[in-house]
Order: C-alpha cells, then sequence, then structure tokens
C-alpha cells in the first residue's frame, strides 16, 4: 500500500491552518486532484476526485479529530480505499507546521505507476505548497469547526 507523508510551513497561526483544513469544500481550492467535497454530517464527506485521468467518488469518515492538533480520516464504500492524518504543530504565534500521511490501495495500472515512480509524492507536495499559497494569502481561514471527535 503506498504511503506519502509531506510536511509543509505556513506563516499563519496554527489555529488559523486547522480551522482552514476543518473547511472540506474549499479543498478543490489547491488539491489538485479534488473535484468536489461535500460535508454530510460532521464526520462524512462526500469526495469527487480525478486520479490520473479517471473521475472517482468515495465517502470518507472522520475517525478522529483534535482542535489544533489532527484529522484523520478514512474511505468507506465507493471507488478509493485510503486513510489519512494532517497534523497541526505550533512553531510560533505565527507560523505552523502541517504534516499530512496518506495510505492508499493503488487501483488500475496507471495509478500502480505513477506510485512505484513517486508521482504522488510531488502532487501532495505541491498540493501542500498551494494550501501554504492559499492560506496565506487569505491570511484568516474561510470558517472552521471546532469539534472534537475520539477514536
Amino acid at each position: 500500500m503506498p504511503q506519502v507523508i509531506e510536511t509543509v510551513d505556513v506563516n499563519v497561526p496554527v489555529s488559523t491552518a486547522y480551522n482552514q483544513w476543518t473547511q472540506f469544500e474549499t479543498f478543490p481550492k489547491f488539491l489538485s486532484f479534488v473535484e468536489s467535497i461535500t460535508q454530510t454530517t460532521d464526520t462524512l464527506t462526500h469526495w469527487k476526485v480525478k486520479i490520473a485521468g479517471v473521475e472517482r467518488e468515495f465517502d470518507a469518515k472522520i475517525s478522529e479529530q483534535h482542535p489544533d492538533e489532527r484529522v484523520a480520516w478514512n474511505s468507506v464504500g465507493g471507488d478509493e480505499n485510503h486513510a489519512g492524518v494532517v497534523t497541526f504543530h505550533k512553531l510560533s504565534d505565527t507560523e505552523s507546521r502541517v504534516t499530512v500521511q496518506l495510505d492508499w490501495e493503488a487501483s488500475g495500472l496507471a495509478e500502480k505507476a505513477a506510485a512505484v515512480v513517486g508521482v504522488d509524492d510531488h502532487v501532495i507536495k505541491k498540493d501542500l505548497k498551494n494550501f501554504k499559497e492559499f492560506i496565506e494569502a487569505e491570511s484568516v481561514e474561510t470558517g472552521s469547526w471546532r469539534g472534537d471527535v475520539a477514536n
């Protein structure tokens, strides 16, 4: 099962980075493979993505969420089998570190080949850079959800 771990430092407080990450419906603004996300409940989202030219849909369930610390999820049903966690670390009052770990089951020849040569690592790294540019340009989050979901 391929795994990617990438980190980016952002020039916003940890609460701003975390709050923005809880706004799943804005992900298409900085995640290149995401077509749309609809949050259906506090812990369930419906994703439409395009990976290696193939459109897929799935639901993702938030399995753990702690304000300013972490959001973990896993796919449930649909075309994708993956799990991930994003963690938030305070570096200073105005800077934070965002780390994403994503594990997924590559399906199809194109996805398997991309995983072997590390294309996914580059995509996640670029998307985190896009998140950095997005949140630093906004300088404030577009919303927040501060609920706690215990594992």
